[in-house]
């Protein structure tokens, strides 16, 4: 299993609105995924922050997610936020 956990981090509130408005579309679309056991993307107490916890069933179902997501709307969308990601395997 690999896992990817850590925090989306927004310096403003402009992409903290384009994380609003791209993320529910890419938690659906990477649930739907082969190989995908879970994954969410829920905000903290900071509103510019979200923690982010994925887990796929092996590292070819991690590295389709990555292949598909980097073709994304969401990829292009937030491409400029900070992420602070941890990656397990297990």
């Amino acid at each position: 299993m690999i896992t990817l956990t850590g925090k989306l981090i927004c310096a403003t509130e402009a992409e903290a609105e384009l994380v609003r408005a791209h993320l529910p579309e890419h938690i659906r679309l990477t649930n739907a995924e082969p190989g995908c056991i879970a994954f969410t993307a829920v905000p903290g107490e900071d509103p510019l922050v979200w923690q982010v916890d994925e887990a796929f069933e092996d590292r070819a179902a991690f590295e389709a997610h990555q292949t598909r997501t980097k073709a994304s709307d969401w990829a292009r969308e937030t491409a400029g936020i900070q992420r602070d990601f941890k990656l397990s395997e297990g």
